[in-house]
């Protein structure tokens, strides 16, 4: 059985924290991997603090940059930038062929990102696209490396489930939670690596009033005799393939 390892995609820079917080910190609390990709850094679209403030383009990126490092490292995953530009992030063969890569070197056993539906921010769905992409295409032993080597037998990845992490308006994006994560023992990470962007610090008290209510229906769904705490914390994901099991639970 392959060893644990979480990949998340994530489009900017912030949407790791705020979406998979929790879900990033709990994987790496149980001692398994945990990696994120930054596909962009957020610089454009969600950076308004930082051009107000009369910063350069390139000024900005890297303070995102160092936010996203300090939040993922407060999160116990490791982190890559792509810098593939935000508003638009744009689809393309090359940015799919990086993600191949990755995902072929990282080996996940689950992979999260975001919903194929944003009717507000079209980096969102894109970056979830590209995702998927990579996914079957590191599968295929056919498809070559970026360098133009062919990956060995040891080196496609199997089929890692896919959840779908909340977006910002899941009304509007058509996400329907069917996952919902206790992230109780792993909050505290959460809390500490939202504190670590300060350029969108109007998000601090939403995610976390939402980890509150997703927590409320944590409980409500686990039943009476689980022994959550009163506090629970939650995450929800919706996920994109079926499960397979040899046992309905």
């Amino acid at each position: 059985m392959a060893e644990p390892s979480l990949l998340v995609v994530s489009a900017h820079a912030g949407d790791f924290v705020w979406r998979a917080g929790g879900a990033i910190a709990a994987a790496a609390m149980r001692g398994e991997r945990a990696t994120v990709v930054c596909l962009s850094y957020g610089e454009r679209g969600e950076s308004a603090s930082q051009w107000l403030a009369g910063r350069t383009l390139e000024e900005i990126k890297q303070t995102r940059r160092d936010e996203a490092a300090a939040a993922a490292a407060a999160l116990g995953a490791d982190i890559e930038f792509l810098d593939l530009g935000d508003y638009p992030l744009i689809e393309s063969p090359e940015a799919v062929q990086r993600l191949v890569d990755v995902m072929r070197r990282v080996q996940p056993t689950v992979v999260l990102t975001h919903p194929l539906a944003d009717p507000y921010n079209g980096d969102h769905p894109a970056a979830a696209r590209m995702a998927l992409q990579a996914r079957v295409l590191a599968q295929a032993i056919g498809v070559a490396n970026a360098d133009g080597t062919y990956p060995g037998r040891d080196d496609i990845i199997g089929a890692p489930p896919v959840f779908f992490f909340e977006p910002h308006q899941p009304e509007q994006c058509n996400f329907k939670p069917n996952v919902l994560l206790d992230i109780t023992d792993a909050f505290d990470r959460k809390k500490a690596a939202m504190e670590c962007l300060p350029a969108q610090k109007h998000m601090w008290d939403y995610y976390t009033a939402l980890a509150v209510r997703r927590g409320v229906q944590v409980k409500r769904n686990a039943g009476p005799n689980l022994g959550l705490p009163h506090e629970t914390m939650g995450e929800a994901y919706m996920r994109y393939y079926p499960q397979v099991t040899s046992i309905l639970d």
